[in-house]
């Protein structure tokens, strides 16, 4: 376990392609084992083995946001053809206009609309908004630290705690928190993400960093402040703040003191907050040109239909 802490996950892998610069701990959590009989990496290396016998691979990215992982990956596979045919919800809200659709929901968990009337009554860009996913769990303590230090940021804030947030317990805030914020934030248990994301009075994401969530902030041109969990949210993590530049990360051992620090700099006009901002909206629009008519996972979704599902 030293390894975890004497600085060894910081060494740099250079022998990925497309990845120039990763180290150790970008790199997904069940990737990082050492046991060989791990059921989550021997899933993995089935399902890459398993990739040269499929026609395509259909990714839910665009073309722009990772052109050199999509380069490697396509020489790699080759002749298996890769389809980049994201933002999804992009593609989704731009090109399909099938209204019996819309009481469809992929959400895990009951949305509590009224966090977006609350939303409207907000100035532009001074909310931040603070969801860790739908699986994630903290601790006690690491619940309280977020709570004490979105308090001490002074920032408006609206906060998705799940029930089953905290890992064995319920999910319990100091009353002293809840009095000091009371005018000032919002807590459900779930909400509508996209609309939110979407909402003018949200200025900035603190989020786990879970691959929908990083695409619908990059959609929304919404800076994030990054705390990766588990999966692939470490290697997210690691593009939004290094490869994108529109994210800061908390360490995992996570401080009031820090949490505090990095949310001010994302909302309150702070150099890094500002190259934040202008970064994640330059993404943004080449997110809606890729999923826009003509745009590149506009014609890849097109060729992927007639030259693979229609053959």
């Amino acid at each position: 376990m030293s390894q975890v802490t004497n600085g060894y996950l910081d060494t740099v892998v250079d022998s990925v392609k497309g990845m120039d610069g990763i180290r150790l701990r970008d790199f997904p959590s069940f990737i990082r084992t050492t046991d060989q009989k791990d059921t989550m990496i021997n899933f993995i290396i089935q399902e890459c083995d398993a990739l040269h016998k499929a026609k395509a691979l259909i990714l839910n990215t665009f073309e722009e946001l990772e052109h050199d992982v999509l380069e490697a990956m396509s020489a790699a596979l080759f002749p298996v053809k890769i389809y980049p045919v994201g933002p999804l919800h992009l593609m989704m809200n731009n090109h399909i206009h099938d209204k019996t659709l819309e009481p469809l929901k992929t959400s895990l968990w009951k949305e509590e609309p009224e966090c977006i009337e609350w939303l409207d009554k907000k100035e532009p860009n001074s909310v931040v908004y603070v969801n860790f996913g739908s699986i994630t769990v903290v601790t006690a303590q690491q619940l309280t630290e977020f709570a004490w230090g979105l308090a001490n940021s002074k920032i408006p804030f609206l906060w998705i705690i799940r029930p089953d947030i905290v890992a064995g317990e319920t999910a319990m805030l100091p009353p002293e928190f809840l009095s000091e914020t009371k005018d000032r934030s919002m807590m459900v248990s779930w909400c509508p993400q996209e609309e939110v994301l979407g909402h003018p009075a949200v200025g900035g994401f603190l989020t786990h960093s879970g691959w929908n969530s990083t695409l619908e902030s990059i959609s929304g041109g919404i800076p994030v402040v990054c705390w990766p969990f588990f999966a692939e949210q470490q290697t997210n993590c690691r593009f939004s703040c290094v490869e994108w530049g529109v994210g800061m990360e908390i360490d995992n051992d996570v401080k009031r003191d820090e949490v505090e620090i990095l949310v001010r700099e994302m909302m309150s006009g702070g150099e890094k907050g500002e190259k934040m901002k202008i970064r994640v909206s330059e993404w943004r629009e080449k997110a809606e040109v890729a999923a826009g008519v003509g745009g590149s996972s506009q014609l890849n979704l097109e060729e992927l239909i007639h030259e693979v599902l229609l053959k």
